[in-house]
C-alpha cells in the first residue's frame, strides 16, 4: 500500500463534471495531484493541474504515477484502467458507479496479472485523514488517528467518520471497497493491509445486507487478523425475503460453511459474534466499543 502525502496521483476523466469539481479539492486537501487525463482536452489546464489526452503521455510528461483516481462514464471505464494499468500505475480508484460487469471481470483478471490494487467501483474511494484524499469523500467528517475505516457503503462512511471524530478518535485512513455487484478489492484484502499498517490500532469494518463478504471476513478475522476489531451491519431492519437495491445486494445463497440465510443481517451479525468480533447496533455505539478495544477511558 503507498497512501502517502507524497503519493504522485493521477485524475482520469478531470474534464468530466465530477472530476471538473473534484480535482481542485482534492488538490486543495493535500493530495499530490501531479496530471489529469481527457481525451480532447490535452494542453489545458485545470487550478494549474496539467492535462494530457492519454495517461501515457501523463506518464511520459511527469514522471511516474503511483495512483489513478477514475471518474470517467461507466462504458469508458474498462479502458480508461486498463490504459493505466498499461502505464505501469498499480493503485486505481473507481468512483464511477454502474460499470457494466462483464468489463469489471476482465478488468479483475488483468489486475491479478499485474498485481494492480483496483478500489471500486461505485466508490468515494480513499482517505488519509490530513494527508490525501483520493475519491470524494468530505474531509471535515475526518480526523487523523489510528483507527481504520473500511465499508462497503458510501455515505455510511462519512456518518461513522463523524461519529469517531466527534468522540475523538481520529482516523488512519477511510476506505470504501464500493457497492456495485462486483468490486476489486476485499474486505479480507484490506484487513490485511490495515493490519500490517503501522498507523492503525483498531479496525471497524462497515457491512451491510446482501452477498457473503461480511461473513467471509469475519472467518478471516479469527483465522488471521490480530488488531482489534469493530463490526456494524447496515440493513438490520430491512425486511426479510425483499431483494432490495443498491447493485442487487441480497442473493439466494446455499454455502455450507456459512449458513442458508446468506445475505441476511443476522447471518453477517451471527458470524462476528461466533468470531468474538463486537458487533455495534447503531453507529452511534461504535466510539465505545473502539475506546473500549483501545481500552481509553469511557465516556459517563
Amino acid at each position: 500500500m503507498n497512501f502517502r502525502s507524497d503519493s504522485r496521483v493521477l485524475l482520469q476523466g478531470i474534464a468530466e463534471p465530477l472530476g471538473a469539481i473534484y480535482a481542485p479539492l482534492m488538490k486543495a486537501y493535500g493530495t499530490n495531484l501531479v496530471a489529469g487525463v481527457s481525451p480532447g482536452h490535452g494542453g489545458q489546464t485545470l487550478h494549474r493541474i496539467p492535462i494530457f489526452d492519454l495517461v501515457e503521455t501523463a506518464v511520459a510528461t511527469v514522471g511516474a504515477i503511483d495512483t489513478s483516481v477514475i471518474f470517467v462514464p461507466p462504458y469508458a471505464v474498462l479502458d480508461a484502467a486498463l490504459e493505466a494499468i498499461a502505464a505501469g500505475i498499480h493503485q486505481i480508484v473507481l468512483i464511477t458507479d454502474g460499470m457494466p460487469p462483464l468489463d469489471m471481470v476482465t478488468l479483475l483478471r488483468k489486475a491479478e496479472a499485474t498485481e494492480t490494487l483496483i478500489v471500486g467501483p461505485n466508490s468515494p474511494g480513499i482517505i488519509v485523514p490530513g494527508q490525501m484524499l483520493l475519491g470524494i469523500h468530505p474531509v471535515e467528517f475526518y480526523t487523523p488517528g489510528s483507527v481504520g475505516l473500511i465499508s462497503r457503503s458510501g455515505t455510511l462512511t462519512y456518518e461513522i467518520a463523524l461519529e469517531l471524530t466527534q468522540a475523538g478518535l481520529g482516523q488512519s485512513i477511510g476506505v470504501s471497497i464500493g457497492g456495485d455487484a462486483i468490486v476489486g478489492s476485499s474486505f479480507p484484502q484490506w484487513l490485511q493491509i490495515l493490519d500490517e499498517d503501522d498507523n492503525t490500532e483498531v479496525i471497524v469494518l462497515v457491512g451491510e445486507i446482501g452477498g457473503d463478504s461480511e461473513e467471509a471476513a469475519a472467518h478471516y478475522i479469527a483465522e488471521a487478523i490480530d488488531k482489534p476489531v469493530i463490526a456494524y451491519i447496515a440493513g438490520q431492519t430491512a425486511p426479510k425475503g425483499r431483494r432490495m437495491g443498491h447493485a442487487g445486494a441480497i442473493i439466494d445463497s446455499q454455502i455450507a460453511e456459512l449458513g442458508t440465510e446468506i445475505g441476511t443481517a443476522d447471518s453477517k451479525i451471527n458470524a462476528f459474534e461466533r468470531a468474538k468480533i463486537p458487533v455495534a447496533r447503531r453507529p452511534s455505539q461504535i466510539p465505545d466499543l473502539v475506546k473500549k478495544a483501545l481500552k481509553l477511558p469511557m465516556k459517563r
